[in-house]
């Protein structure tokens, strides 16, 4: 194998090395954005949670007054 030959080489897997970089970079952006979303649809469905709670007046659990 000539120098040449192995400096081709070289270069072809430099050549998928920065493709695999570039596609793992952009899964990464995408699941963190999701990772953004589904926390900011935690947040609400805590904030929900909390809102019905405090309106309720009184534990889930509680027996209604004909017991």
């Amino acid at each position: 194998m000539s120098q040449e030959d192995r400096f081709v080489d070289i270069e072809i897997k430099l050549a998928h090395q920065e493709d695999l970089v570039e596609t793992l970079n952009q899964t990464i952006y995408r699941q963190g954005r999701r990772i953004d979303q589904l926390e900011a649809m935690v947040a609400a469905l805590a904030d929900h949670i909390r809102t019905l709670q405090s309106t309720r007046g009184g534990p889930v659990n509680e027996k209604p007054p004909h017991y």
